[in-house]
């Protein structure tokens, strides 16, 4: 990896320090789970290490950064998703009580309806409506057309939907 001169390096530091946090939330969304966000937040800040010194830091750098990180995901979840899936599976985390349900507990049913989803369809839910990125940014951001990307977005949610009612009712029959 090349080095950066001293104010670049200097610059890179400050941006980590200050958009870490969010990068690791976010990565959260994609991954659901904390230590695979560490890992893809390490990634995506590596890359965009390497591009450091052409990027625009004033206006494209969290929007690139998005970018990277969303595509990182999708493709390293392409690469490695059979052992993903096995490693999982065999450890499943029971779901909370119904009386223990709180808003807390909304959210690690949607966390969890959100992990069948394929990675292109997590990428699309997040971007679109964590991000609250417009039809044309998305279709950038995962290299397609805008007719692709409003067609996959209505069949995820469709996908999304089925599943969390599937996870209601599960929920509801203890």
């Amino acid at each position: 990896m090349n080095r950066l001169d001293k104010a670049h390096e200097e610059d890179f530091e400050r941006h980590v320090v200050g958009a870490r946090s969010a990068l690791r939330r976010n990565a959260f969304v994609l991954v659901g789970d904390w230590f695979d966000a560490d890992d893809l937040v390490q990634q995506t800040l590596i890359a965009v290490y390497r591009s450091w010194a052409g990027l625009d830091h004033q206006h494209a750098l969290s929007a690139y950064t998005r970018t990277v990180m969303v595509r990182l995901f999708i493709d390293e979840r392409r690469k490695h998703r059979w052992t993903r899936e096995l490693l999982r599976d065999s450890l499943p985390e029971p779901e909370p009580a119904p009386e223990e349900l709180t808003r807390i507990g909304d959210r690690l049913v949607l966390l969890k309806a959100l992990s069948t989803l394929t990675p292109r369809q997590r990428g699309l839910v997040y971007l679109r409506y964590w991000e609250d990125l417009g039809i044309e940014e998305v279709a950038q951001i995962m290299d397609c057309s805008s007719a692709t990307v409003r067609s996959s977005t209505s069949r995820t949610l469709r996908i999304l939907r089925e599943r969390l009612g599937e996870l209601e009712a599960r929920r509801h029959e203890r």
